[in-house]
C-alpha cells in the first residue's frame, strides 16, 4: 500500500527554513521505496541522509516537522541527498527503516521513542550502517545507533512558572499523548514549574493534569485523535484552567481549537507549545499562543549529520540543555505585554541558576547521559 502527503513549508512560518518551493516533496508511507528530494546543485555529494517519521507524520507542527526541517536545511547547506519516508501507522515502522536500508543511506534518522525497537532490530541486524533516534536513549548502548536526546524538563520548568505567574484564574493545566518518558519528562517539569512559583511567592496556582508525585495524569492515548485533545482541554476550561500545556504532538491542535473557540467567547485563554516554537509551527493559534517548551531538533540533526559525513560518527548521545541551548522557552512574541515584569525577571535567574547548577530539576524521564 502506498499513501503519499504533500507538504509545502513557507518561509513566513518557519524561521530558518528555506522555501520547498511549489513542487512539494512527496512522502511515503507504508513501507513504500523512499523518495529522493531535491539536491542542492551546487557541491553535491553521493552522501544520502534519511529520515522515517512516526505516525505523527513531517507536517504535525512538533517534533517530526522540526526534525524533517533540520534535514532538509543540512540537505542545502551540505548538499547532500535526503530520502524520506512517512509513517502511517507503528506497523510502519520496521518496513520503512528496511526500505531505508536497501536504499543505501549513509546515516537514517528515526524520529521519537516510539521507533527505540524498530531501529535496534535494523541496526543490529545493519552494523554497518548507522543511525541517529531522537528522543530515545538505551540502556545498553549500540555501537551504530547515536540517541539525539533533551532533558525537556529544564526548559518545562520554566513553563511552568511562566503559566503560574501569568495566569489569571489561578489554574493551568497540561495533558500527554501516550503516558511515555518523552512526554512525561515535560508534565514533570511544568509541575514543578508551578510549584517553584508557589513556593516562591507564598501562591496556590493550581495544575490540572498531572500529578508528579503519583506519576497520573491525563492522556489523550495517540498522537493522532485531536478531538480528544480538544474535549480534554474543555473539561480544564469548566474547571477553571486559563493556560493549557499539551504534550501531544498533532493532538495540540485540538487543544488550540477548544482554546481559540474559548477566545472567540470572550474568555482570556493561553496556550503553551511544546518541540517547537509554535507561534512559528502552528500559526493557527498564535493569537493565544504564550510561550512554547522548545527541542532544537534541527540543529541536532545537522550537527549529527555533518559529523557522519565528515567519518566522525559516534554512538555518544546528543543531550540538549539549557546550557548549550538544546532546550530553550520561545518568546512570548504577540502576548509579550501580558508576562509581568517580574515573572520576565525571575525566568532569566531561574534560568542562570539550571545552568549553574544551582536549582535541580529532576524527572525520572531525564537522561543520564
Amino acid at each position: 500500500m502506498k499513501k503519499s502527503l504533500r507538504a509545502v513549508f513557507k518561509r513566513g512560518s518557519m524561521a530558518g527554513v528555506a522555501t520547498l518551493g511549489a513542487s512539494a516533496l512527496v512522502l511515503t508511507a507504508c513501507g513504500a521505496a523512499p523518495e529522493a528530494g531535491s539536491t542542492s546543485s551546487a557541491g553535491a555529494s553521493d552522501y544520502t541522509g534519511c529520515i522515517v517519521s512516526d505516525s505523527g507524520g513531517f507536517d504535525d507542527q512538533s517534533f517530526n516537522q522540526s526534525s524533517y526541517e533540520g534535514l532538509k536545511k543540512t540537505e542545502k547547506d551540505l548538499g547532500i541527498k535526503v530520502n524520506q519516508i512517512e509513517s502511517k501507522t507503528n506497523n510502519d515502522f520496521e518496513p520503512n527503516l528496511r526500505a531505508m536500508v536497501t536504499a543505501g543511506c549513509n546515516l537514517t534518522i528515526t524520529v521519537g521513542f516510539l521507533l527505540g525497537d524498530a531501529t535496534k532490530a535494523q541496526a543490529t541486524a545493519n552494523p554497518d550502517k548507522h543511525f541517529a533516534i531522537i528522543d530515545f536513549g538505551y540502556d545498553k548502548p549500540i555501537s551504530n545507533v547515536k540517541p539525539i536526546i533533551y532533558d525537556t524538563a529544564q526548559a518545562a520548568f520554566l513553563a511552568g512558572y511562566l503559566a503560574a505567574g501569568t495566569t489569571k484564574t489561578g489554574t493551568v493545566a497540561t495533558f500527554g499523548g501516550i503516558k511515555i518518558p518523552t512526554v512525561t519528562i515535560f508534565m514533570d517539569g511544568y509541575a514543578d514549574g508551578v510549584k517553584y512559583y508557589n513556593q516562591q511567592k507564598g501562591k496556590n496556582v493550581k495544575l490540572l493534569g498531572w500529578n508528579k508525585d503519583a506519576q497520573d495524569g491525563s492522556f489523550t492515548g495517540d498522537f493522532e485523535k485531536q478531538d480528544v485533545g480538544k474535549q480534554l482541554t474543555k473539561n480544564f476550561l469548566d474547571q477553571g484552567a486559563d493556560i493549557v500545556m499539551p504534550v501531544a504532538g498533532p493532538v495540540g491542535k485540538g487543544a488550540g481549537a477548544a482554546l481559540n473557540e474559548a477566545k472567540a467567547a470572550g474568555k482570556d485563554v493561553k496556550l503553551i507549545w511544546v518541540d517547537s516554537d509554535g507561534y512559528l509551527t502552528a500559526p493557527d493559534y498564535k493569537d493565544i499562543m504564550l510561550s512554547s517548551v522548545m527541542k532544537q531538533m534541527g540543529e541536532a540533526v545537522e550537527t549529527v549529520v555533518t559529523e557522519d559525513k565528515e567519518g566522525k560518527f559516534n554512538n555518544t548521545p546528543y543531550v540538549g540543555t539549557l546550557a548549550n541551548d538544546g532546550v530553550q522557552l520561545a518568546p512570548f512574541h504577540d502576548l509579550d505585554s501580558q508576562v509581568p515584569a517580574e515573572v520576565k525577571s525571575d525566568l532569566e535567574k531561574i534560568k542562570k541558576d539550571i545552568v549553574d547548577g544551582k536549582l535541580k530539576v529532576e524527572s525520572a524521564a531525564s537522561p543520564k547521559a
